[in-house]
């Protein structure tokens, strides 16, 4: 390849372009400082997308580094603005860099390319355009995640990618058993372990496993009711042996996806019974209170985290409510079906996800949020509380703590007075 070029990557000072022309409305509250400088919005809309050009110009270059140097310039661009009009302009262009990127790339680049390929389909949403991206990449992405010669990462990447893309973009009911086919031959090798005398291997698959198994389980949440009572009879067995992986993400994912067919059973029918459900709660006792020694603390901790939920999913159908602040909005997670698809964008949207919940269409549809919240600037100013109350506030805060922790102790200190 010829020499890298000098890419200039997207900075923080260009996410920081709070206000889009199509979306003025839109920003977030923390971008407004007290006091400052008026910001000519075109010219800075300009700035930006002159800069978004050059990247994608970048990804047809012949040196790798750059190639992969714009990936990731125009990946931390997607999931920081709302670039609809732009990339609308220009979604063939991208389309035919990133399959070109995925099935002549290296490693790194594949990765890169299968992670802008999942923000062009946000950045799109759900209609004719997405899904002529998805005719052309679903193919290349398929290959690359049945292809054994490929690099692990490659292939984790394209099976996330795969599993995202149709969630947004498929009204094919065959497409999507299609994908999900590809996905479970890939997840369903992990069933294996406990019969592979050759554990290595096993343990070298283990992150594509868990990538093809969250992805399928993405998209098991808009299979039709008949198809998720046949996947829930073809898996509900099988997956609790993948609880005694030594891998802890495996074991996680696992988990999670236990409780969230247990919810979709459920929902399809109200008696449903499960043959082996006390040996499967005593598996998941036994994680929730996993003291073994020889795992790090931290890894210990986050597990019996998780596994306190799943055994309340399991066992008493209940899910512990998470509140999700973006703005001035507030969305509750209240089923793991919602859990599940929060934080697989938040995943690939990264600090972006808030500015999406609030801007994009797409995400506010799969949440039920409604139309996005038009705020004024004056309004969002208000919103904001300056660095000095907050110091008050916290001041105060501290302070109460402290008299009520020393009042508390007085009351330990008077005990012995009443014997």
């Amino acid at each position: 390849g010829g020499q890298p070029r000098n890419v200039q990557p997207f900075s923080d000072e260009d996410a920081s372009i709070e206000t889009m022309s199509h979306c003025s409305g839109f920003s977030d509250p923390a971008s407004f400082t007290e006091d400052g400088p008026e910001v000519d919005e075109e010219a800075t809309q300009e700035d930006l997308e002159y800069k978004l050009k050059g990247f994608i110009d970048l990804t047809l270059d012949k040196s790798a580094k750059t190639r992969q140097a714009a990936l990731e310039s125009l990946k931390s661009a997607f999931s920081s603005k709302i670039l609809y009009e732009f990339i609308m302009e220009r979604r063939m262009t991208l389309t035919d860099s990133i399959e070109r990127c995925i099935k002549k790339g290296k490693s790194d680049e594949q990765c890169a390319a299968a992670g802008l390929a999942c923000l062009l389909c946000v950045q799109m949403g759900s209609g004719i355009e997405s899904e002529e991206i998805f005719k052309t990449l679903g193919p290349v992405l398929k290959k690359i995640v049945c292809d054994g010669t490929a690099s692990i990462q490659a292939r984790q990447a394209c099976a996330t990618c795969l599993g995202i893309c149709c969630f947004i973009v498929t009204d094919d009911i065959t497409e999507l058993y299609s994908t999900m086919e590809c996905l479970e031959n890939i997840f369903t090798k992990a069933y294996q372990r406990d019969r592979d005398t050759n554990g290595v291997s096993s343990t070298h698959n283990t992150v594509l496993h868990i990538s093809a198994l969250l992805a399928w389980t993405l998209l098991l949440t808009i299979c039709p009711m008949n198809e998720v009572k046949k996947k829930i009879e073809m898996h509900l067995h099988k997956l609790p042996s993948l609880l005694s992986c030594d891998d802890l993400s495996m074991r996680i994912a696992a988990g999670e996806t236990l409780a969230l067919l247990f919810e979709l059973a459920r929902e399809t029918d109200a008696d449903f019974f499960y043959e082996d459900m006390d040996l499967l709660t005593e598996k998941l006792r036994a994680l929730a209170t996993d003291g073994n020694k020889h795992r790090a603390k931290v890894d210990k901790r986050k597990q019996r985290s998780v596994f306190r939920d799943v055994l309340r999913a399991v066992e008493e159908r209940d899910f512990p409510t998470e509140m999700v602040k973006f703005g001035p909005e507030r969305m509750y997670i209240d089923c793991w079906v919602k859990k599940q698809t929060y934080e697989t964008f938040k995943e690939i949207l990264g600090s972006g996800m808030q500015y999406h919940l609030q801007s994009n269409d797409f995400l506010r549809n799969v949440f039920e949020l409604g139309p996005p919240v038009m705020l004024d600037a004056a309004t969002l100013k208000t919103m904001k509380i300056s660095r000095f109350e907050r110091h008050l506030y916290n001041s105060a805060a501290f302070k109460a703590r402290t008299k009520a922790r020393s009042k508390c102790r007085d009351k330990r200190a008077d005990v012995g007075e009443f014997f």
